[in-house]
C-alpha cells in the first residue's frame, strides 16, 4: 500500500501489519469478556489501546468461527527453516570421498610394504644360501 503525503508529495510505502493467531484468539476473548461484563466502551478501550479497527476484529471474528485461527495456532510465523538435509548429504560426500581417497593411499602402501617384505625375505634366503655355500666346501 502507499500514501502520498501532501506537503512534499513523497511517496511512503507502509509495511502491512500482521498478527499471530494467539494474539488475535487472546484479543478476541477478552473483547468477548467485556461485552460480557456489559462495561460501557470497553471494547473500543481495547481497540485504542491495540490501534485496531472494528473491521479488522470482525474479520478476525469469522476467521476464528471458521476454524482457521486454530488451525493456525501452533504454527511459526516467518520463513520455514531450511532443510539440511541436502547440506548433510553434501558433506558426507566430501568426507566419503576424503576417506576412499585415504583408503586407496593406505591400500598402495600396504601393497608396497608387502613387496618390500617379500624382496628383503629373498634377499635374506639368497644371502644364507650363499653363506650355506660359502661354508660348505671346507
Amino acid at each position: 500500500m502507499t500514501v502520498m503525503t501532501r506537503d512534499d508529495d513523497v511517496e511512503v510505502a507502509r509495511q502491512r501489519r500482521s498478527w499471530p493467531a494467539q494474539y488475535k484468539l487472546d484479543i478476541l476473548a477478552e473483547i468477548d469478556a467485556a461485552k460480557a461484563s456489559g462495561v460501557s466502551g470497553a471494547v473500543g478501550e481495547i481497540s485504542r489501546r491495540e490501534n485496531l479497527y472494528s473491521s479488522l476484529i470482525s474479520e478476525w471474528r469469522n476467521q476464528r468461527d471458521a476454524g482457521a485461527l486454530e488451525a493456525l495456532k501452533g504454527s511459526k510465523v516467518g520463513r520455514p527453516p531450511k532443510d539440511r538435509t541436502r547440506a548433510e548429504l553434501v558433506e558426507t560426500r566430501r568426507r566419503v570421498e576424503a576417506l576412499e581417497a585415504e583408503l586407496a593411499t593406505a591400500r598402495e602402501l600396504i601393497e608396497a610394504q608387502g613387496k618390500v617384505s617379500a624382496l628383503l625375505w629373498e634377499l635374506s634366503r639368497e644371502s644364507a644360501e650363499q653363506a650355506s655355500t660359502k661354508r660348505s666346501p671346507r
